[in-house]
């Protein structure tokens, strides 16, 4: 645990170091749970959209994009269910006065117990070796089927609770658990009840309900209301989906983890519209396909895992998170919902227009069932860098060693996909070449120019934000036009010519080798 709380703050100070993110407002001691992208932050937080609208609209000939606005009538989230039903559990500590969500609370205690079985299975793994079948431990060892079966039983109390809205039976679950604050370590609670997480905000100057307007709390909403306006002009027949990334907004109790949960964040989603009927047999091709998308950036199987929801939604009749093993444990990074034909039909029945898809095979009208992929932008972020920041220890030819900070992201996705280096920043010739190489690739990928330190330094920095091609320019390159190219991963250095750099590079760097 303290390993994984050191590659945490590991990860946060680096963010800040490098220009990748900072606390929001910070020369007024900050915003709470609000932060800024910085220079090389906002070029791989667009890489990462980059990536996703290719593989979800640009890929697919039946999914369309759209871009709807943040403020929707407020109608919208009384037919959506967010005006009575967006809530989180809220309970306080007497001793410490800290607020907590009351379901986290006891998922924590959960983690705690998953994490023992994880202890049992671990230790087995390292006395049976080879031998070692996890199955049939995780199925016979009586240690880990007691913890499975505690398990099993708190969540199926918390999905009750959850479901029911049964906030009393939420903090006797807690009570019944002896669940301590992490602050004070008291286990004096108040009851819990029920926080609506929307913000709000008035229409010009009409003061009431009347003219009250919410930040919207998801980007789904603006898909469901222009189902019929994209569905027409687009002349998209059933299966079709709509795509959208943009802005949310949820007034957190605790929003904590750094970016994991804030207040204002984006989302990356789509939703699939389909035949009802058939909506489960989509679920289960979304699920495939957004889980290998993940692993095509290069992220190993076992930091991924699905996770289906017990306590399912109002809306939907099946749910699945994809985690991923971040330094605080297994938590959602992207959900996967079959939201039926709620939805459209809530919006169809509050506006009183008709919102149905007239189908030319059945010849029929009838309202589409949904399934929808739903990622946090700023949770793929965090997960990219917790996946490839990394310390390696690096042997010289004399055998020294030394330590080198490295962010092995996908070439395609690197901020930064080629620094320029002159290997003397006074000399007038290299410093020509090295800015007219700088200029020539610009014009092909995002590239950068440093001369602010020796060659070695140069490189460590270029490391550390994930770049994975550095070019020297030296005094060789005034008399036969060819330069080193510097491979981040591998290290390997070779003599290229000038007029090579920019295709060797960007084949390299195509976003197209994230598809192959």
């Amino acid at each position: 645990m303290a390993q994984q709380n050191d590659q945490f703050k590991k990860i946060i100070a680096h963010c800040k170091e490098y220009g990748f993110i900072y606390q929001s407002s910070e020369v007024y001691d900050g915003l709470s749970a609000v932060y800024d992208y910085g220079p090389l932050g906002s070029l791989l937080k667009n890489n990462i959209k980059e990536y996703w609208w290719k593989s979800m609209v640009q890929m697919n000939n039946n999914i369309v994009g759209i871009d709807a606005a943040i403020f929707m009538h407020p109608k919208t989230w009384k037919a959506s269910g967010h005006v009575d039903a967006f809530n989180d559990p809220l309970v306080d500590n007497k001793t410490s006065n800290k607020r907590y969500r009351a379901d986290v609370l006891v998922e924590d205690y959960m983690d705690k117990i998953e994490a023992k079985i994880n202890k049992e299975v671990d230790k087995a793994q390292k006395r049976f070796g080879d031998a070692f079948n996890e199955q049939e431990f995780r199925l016979t060892n009586q240690r880990v089927l007691a913890n499975q079966a505690k398990m099993d039983d708190i969540g199926g109390r918390l999905a009750t609770a959850m479901t029911d809205g049964d906030m009393e039976g939420l903090k006797q679950l807690i009570l019944d658990l002896e669940i301590a604050c992490p602050e004070s370590g008291s286990k004096e609670w108040t009851d819990v009840r029920q926080f609506n997480l929307m913000f709000s905000t008035q229409l010009g100057n009409i003061a009431g309900e009347e003219g009250k307007l919410y930040l919207r709390p998801e980007t789904a909403q603006g898909i469901f209301v222009n189902f019929l306006n994209v569905q027409k002009t687009t002349r998209q027949k059933v299966p079709f989906g709509i795509a959208q990334i943009g802005k949310a907004f949820r007034n957190e109790i605790v929003a904590r983890q750094f970016i994991f949960r804030m207040r204002e964040f984006e989302q990356m989603e789509m939703q699939f519209f389909v035949k009802p009927g058939t909506e489960l047999e989509w679920y289960e091709k979304w699920k495939e396909t957004r889980l290998n998308w993940h692993k095509a950036l290069g992220t190993p199987e076992s930091k991924l895992r699905f996770h289906d929801h017990e306590n399912l939604a109002h809306y939907a009749n099946a749910a699945v998170d994809i985690q991923f093993d971040f330094p605080f444990g297994f938590k959602e990074l992207e959900g996967i919902h079959s939201r039926t034909d709620f939805d459209l039909k809530a919006h169809q029945e509050l506006s009183g227009r008709k919102i149905q898809y007239f189908d030319p095979e059945e010849n029929a009208n009838y309202v589409p069932y949904v399934v929808e992929t739903s990622i946090g932008c700023d949770r793929m972020f965090l997960a990219t860098l917790s996946n490839c920041l990394i310390e390696e220890t690096l042997t010289s030819a004399d055998g020294k060693e030394s330590k080198r900070d490295v962010l092995k992201l996908h070439p395609a996705i690197a901020p930064i996909k080629c620094a320029i280096l002159p290997l003397k920043k006074n000399e007038p010739g290299i410093v020509e070449k090295a800015k007219g190489l700088f200029k020539e690739l610009s014009f092909s990928f995002q590239c950068q120019y440093d001369d602010t330190g020796s060659i070695g330094k140069l490189y460590r920095r270029q490391d550390a934000v994930g770049t994975p091609f550095c070019v020297t320019v030296d005094f060789d390159t005034l008399e036969d036009d060819t330069v080193t190219l510097r491979d981040r991963d591998t290290l390997e250095q070779i003599r290229v010519p000038m007029s090579e750099v920019e295709s060797i590079i960007r084949e390299k760097v195509n976003m197209k080798n994230l598809f192959v």
